[in-house]
């Protein structure tokens, strides 16, 4: 797992300010996955938990949202340069370096994990231990919302992302896993992307049993 890690995390150390630039205000032409998050910030608001961590939080702009949506968000990312930048760009809001199969977070801690194309540079063998350990420090009830690129395909299928190698999912085997890890997925949203790759946008929202 290490050796991917290492390499996803340069990749991204080396594109930060060109990646920031292109995705601060993404999710402002995204209404699809803007409302989505929107529901999962209500979900996890009524619930009474707010701690949500952004896993995978890159430039810290989701990570923005969630606390203007009324959470208690802080942001984890693998890449040191994403995470100064997101300090910088955020200094009112907390954000620190993690590896997703080791988060910095007590066991039932959260009420929320919104992990938003997070996920995709993860080779397909060391996923369940990614959804398992945000399993791990979500509290009964708390919500993971998964959004991942989707493929009609049997099969993961391997592509040339931009930035580092990524996966696209099957999104009944993605759910599949969500259930081993013990999570149960009560919505999912599939859109056709803007994208030549042909790829779905893909959005499970998942409460751990």
């Amino acid at each position: 797992m290490a050796e991917h890690q290492d390499e996803t995390r340069a990749a991204y150390d080396g594109v930060v300010e060109l990646y920031a630039s292109m995705f601060a205000n993404r999710l402002e032409t995204q209404p699809f996955a803007r409302n989505m998050i929107g529901t999962f910030a209500e979900l996890v608001r009524g619930a009474g938990n707010p701690q949500v961590a952004d896993v995978g939080c890159g430039p810290g702009h989701l990570t923005a949202m969630l606390h203007e949506l009324g959470l208690d968000a802080f942001g984890l990312d693998l890449s040191p340069a994403m995470v100064d930048h997101a300090r910088r760009a955020h200094p009112a809001l907390r954000f620190d370096e993690a590896r997703m199969e080791a988060l910095p977070v007590e066991d039932g801690a959260l009420g929320g994990v919104p992990a938003h194309y997070s996920m995709i540079h993860t080779p397909p063998g060391e996923l369940p231990a990614l959804l398992a350990e945000q399993a791990r420090v979500l509290a009964p009830g708390g919500l993971l919302l998964a959004s991942f690129f989707g493929t009609d395909a049997p099969e993961p299928v391997r592509f040339d992302h931009k930035v580092a190698p990524a996966y696209s999912w099957p999104v009944d085997r993605f759910a599949a896993l969500l259930a081993e890890a013990g999570l149960v997925t009560f919505a999912r949203l599939l859109h056709d992307p803007a994208s030549e790759r042909g790829f779905l946008d893909a959005h499970l929202l998942a409460r751990l049993r």
